[in-house]
């Protein structure tokens, strides 16, 4: 079974650089563009997805739409959300606020900030719902999420990765790749990043 996770394209949100969790901003002119392009990526090797999963946000949806069309239904899962950011939620990234500064000096020994969902609580879902589609007998599955999710989700196929992950710089419809070959998932790789593809 291969898995192809994805981040969602660009927002408006994404460009103004704020902080979106669980707002439900959709794509814009330059994300939906971007989900064609991983869209013709998948295609040129034709690869057809069995299924899809999505974040119910608005964003993850349209990316996963566009990627897989019509032909296949999209199946929505809250475990796949972004990360709660709390009181944090639309905060800038080009002023944040100093106790968002100590913890992105140090995602891994700085707690985030009260409020905020922690790092363990993302990675924790994500393995969940990597844990439940194991049972599923789907050769290629597409699951569109967000950045920190995915990355929680990165952490979780990568033991002994000690977070680092949490960061590296996951654009808007990066994709990564792992099997499941009925016993493990292999260690993710990234296989299409917007301006170059790494490769299969």
């Amino acid at each position: 079974m291969n898995i192809w996770i994805v981040r969602h394209g660009e927002t408006a949100k994404n460009r103004e650089k704020r902080l979106q969790g669980r707002s439900n901003a959709p794509l814009n002119e330059a994300g939906i563009r971007q989900a064609e392009a991983v869209r013709s990526f998948f295609r040129a090797r034709g690869i057809c997805m069995d299924a899809v999963y999505a974040s119910p946000l608005l964003r993850a949806v349209q990316t996963a739409h566009i990627i897989a069309g019509d032909e296949t239904g999209i199946i929505t899962d809250e475990l796949l959300l972004e990360m709660d950011y709390g009181p944090y939620e639309g905060a800038s990234l080009e002023k944040p606020a100093p106790e968002l500064i100590y913890f992105f000096q140090d995602f891994v020994h700085h707690p985030a900030p009260d409020g905020m969902e922690s790092l363990e609580s993302v990675t924790a879902r994500m393995g969940l719902f990597l844990e439940r589609i194991k049972e599923s007998d789907a050769e290629n599955i597409l699951i569109a999420t967000h950045a920190i999710a995915m990355k929680g989700a990165l952490e979780y196929l990568t033991p002994g990765s000690n977070g680092r992950y949490w960061s590296k710089t996951i654009g808007t419809c990066t994709v990564y790749h792992s099997t499941y070959d009925g016993r493990q998932y292999t260690a993710p790789e990234e296989v299409f990043a917007i301006g170059h593809e790494p490769g299969v």
